[in-house]
């Protein structure tokens, strides 16, 4: 899973538009502001090596999905979809995805906090709620499938600055 997730992150990262003196500053401002309230960070998605990267700053959210494609021009390549709207009011989070190959996420649901976990470990926060994929067939017809999910948090290293 480790290794998915690796590949994953680098694939981002060579394709994120960032310059190189950008990124540290962004990765500075999102760990000063990860502790016990702050539900930034990487959580599991829908299968092993997928995840969620969720992203508040400044009280706004951001993130993406980045997920192993599904149809046959895309199977097993990592898609990035990004939030094209995202919304977090208290624990409720919500956010659509941008289309990606015909297909696009809504998310409506909590974040909650694991009881007996100390922020930075695994499944620290869990995101639990109802996940819609939308996906247009040849004629641009949607079809949508829903399900309740439950995204867990991966461990994360806080005591660097």
């Amino acid at each position: 899973m480790l290794a998915a997730v690796a590949a994953s992150v680098v694939t981002f990262a060579l394709a994120w538009p960032v310059s190189s003196s950008a990124a540290p500053a962004a990765q500075q401002t999102a760990k000063a502001s990860a502790p016990a309230n702050d539900p930034s960070g990487m959580y599991s998605f829908l299968r092993e090596g997928e995840f969620v990267q969720l992203t508040l700053e400044d009280g706004k959210v951001s993130g993406f999905i980045s997920r192993f494609g599904d149809a046959d021009s895309d199977k097993g390549e990592f898609i990035d979809q990004f939030f094209d709207t995202a919304a977090l009011g208290g624990d409720r989070l919500s956010f659509k995805t941008k289309m990606v190959h015909g297909v696009w996420y809504e998310f409506t649901g909590t974040i909650t906090i694991t009881p007996g976990k100390q922020p930075g470990q695994e499944d620290y926060r869990v995101i639990k709620g109802t996940l819609v994929q939308h996906a247009t067939d040849a004629s641009n017809h949607d079809k949508a499938s829903q399900r309740q999910v439950e995204f867990k948090s991966f461990p994360q290293d806080l005591s660097k600055p």
